[in-house]
């Protein structure tokens, strides 16, 4: 909430700068007059020109010496929306002062994206006297978005002199990419239980290190593991509980050389939107989940999971990048280490990327690509043949390498491609889906 006062030092000068054209045009027509009068020797003229230079000096009066306090408060319903959703702004105006005012002309500072700046005329605010304005807004842009400050102009009743005010206060408002309802899809790779449980399993198992913890001041001496406390050389306690959770990293591909179109058609918009929806999809089934760019930057610290709002707040504000591969990213995860669920939303891959993607899946880590074919966005100079050909090799690769691919073109609902992530025994639950599978490379020509 913000406040504005015009009782202010200097108020005459500034209602004096505030005298609308009709003022302005009333005072030189007076001035006019008054010469005019002079010069002929006419008394009428002088009185017409009297009143012509009174009235703009009475509004400018009437303007400087009112005397009272306005506070403001603005509410977004929601703060928080999907592109494309409509918000409420709430502007809550009270009159705190003992005078009434006169009429308010309310307008409040809006981005581009969101449309036209609203107008508000308010004709009376009683002492103590509150009034509430609302108006909707829309952006079909996703990103963050100031919104205010509110500024208030008073005038006369005549609209001969105007004064402006502006609070200080500023609301933002938060539109986060598209979130697609995806199917329930077990991807494997995850813990298969946890709790009190899973922590004698693990006592039982001889796997002291992981069951153990430093001693704390007020543990009871009856949790101290002796084996342990002898082999560190420190007094060690079991845990009472070692919750296991399930990982999964979104590798989001931002290279602007890797994606074709602008706005919120581009394919970029749709990886964005596909790596929220997925997030948001792992998030509500128990994943712990973190975020990576393209130039092997965490947009949250590993160590702290993102959760749905989070990774939602940080996708609203994510852009392209200038980076040549993905190079960053994949050293990153192999000195991290793969573990649990890796899925990668790129854009254009050549054969020398796949490749370095490829070696990032072993064991029985889970790896799902979802790969752009961004010529269908927009083609590319070099030909939609060749591109069409690199993108092929490239979804092969990673397929042979035991990758899920998932090959995404413009027009690809993301819920209906997100099956084909269970694998092919788990395809049968999900309403009998069965996609084609992956394109494998063909044997060379001997």
């Amino acid at each position: 909430m913000s406040s504005v006062s015009t009782s202010r030092r200097g108020s005459w000068r500034a209602a004096l700068s505030g005298l609308t054209t009709r003022g302005r045009c009333l005072f030189a027509a007076g001035v006019s007059l008054a010469a005019c009068s002079l010069v002929l020797g006419q008394r009428d003229l002088l009185r017409v020109a009297v009143f012509l230079l009174t009235l703009p000096l009475a509004a400018v009066a009437i303007v400087a010496r009112t005397r009272y306090r306005l506070s403001c408060e603005r509410r977004l319903d929601p703060p928080r929306v999907e592109a494309g959703s409509t918000s409420t702004v709430r502007l809550h105006l009270d009159n705190v002062s003992r005078l009434p005012t006169g009429v308010l002309l309310m307008e409040d500072v809006l981005p581009y994206v969101l449309g036209g700046r609203p107008r508000f005329v308010l004709d009376k605010v009683e002492p103590q006297g509150v009034r509430e304005v609302t108006y909707p807004v829309r952006s079909e842009l996703r990103g963050r978005f100031r919104i205010g400050p509110l500024s208030v102009r008073l005038t006369d009743p005549f609209g001969l002199c105007e004064l402006s005010r502006s609070f200080a206060a500023t609301s933002e408002l938060t539109v986060t990419p598209v979130v697609s309802r995806l199917p329930a899809v077990r991807l494997g790779g995850d813990w298969a239980g946890g709790g009190d449980a899973a922590a004698r399993s693990i006592a039982s198992s001889g796997t002291d290190d992981a069951a153990t913890r430093e001693y704390r001041h007020g543990d009871d001496l009856r949790r101290v593991h002796w084996r342990s406390t002898a082999r560190v050389g420190e007094l060690m306690v079991r845990r009472e509980e070692q919750p296991f959770q399930s990982r999964a990293t979104l590798l989001l591909d931002g290279r602007d050389a890797a994606h074709r179109g602008t706005g919120p058609g581009s394919s970029f918009e749709w990886a964005v939107s596909a790596v929220a929806s997925i997030g948001v999809a792992l998030a509500r089934s128990g994943f712990a989940l973190s975020l990576l760019r393209e130039n092997g930057e965490f947009l949250s610290p590993p160590a702290v999971p993102l959760t749905e709002g989070l990774l939602l707040d940080v996708l609203s504000g994510v852009g392209t990048s200038r980076a040549a591969s993905l190079g960053d990213a994949v050293e990153r995860l192999q000195r991290g280490g793969l573990g649990g669920v890796l899925v990668a939303v790129v854009g254009a891959l050549d054969l020398r990327t796949a490749e370095r993607l490829a070696r990032l899946r072993t064991g029985s880590s889970v790896g799902v690509a979802v790969v752009l074919d961004t010529e269908t966005w927009a083609p590319s100079r070099s030909g939609a043949q060749d591109a069409a050909g690199g993108h092929a090799s490239a979804t092969a690769l990673l397929a042979a390498s035991g990758w899920r691919v998932l090959a995404a073109s413009h027009g690809t609902g993301l819920a209906s491609l997100w099956a084909q992530a269970a694998g092919p025994t788990a395809r049968a639950r999900l309403g009998g889906y069965s996609p084609d599978p992956a394109p494998r490379p063909e044997p060379a020509a001997s």
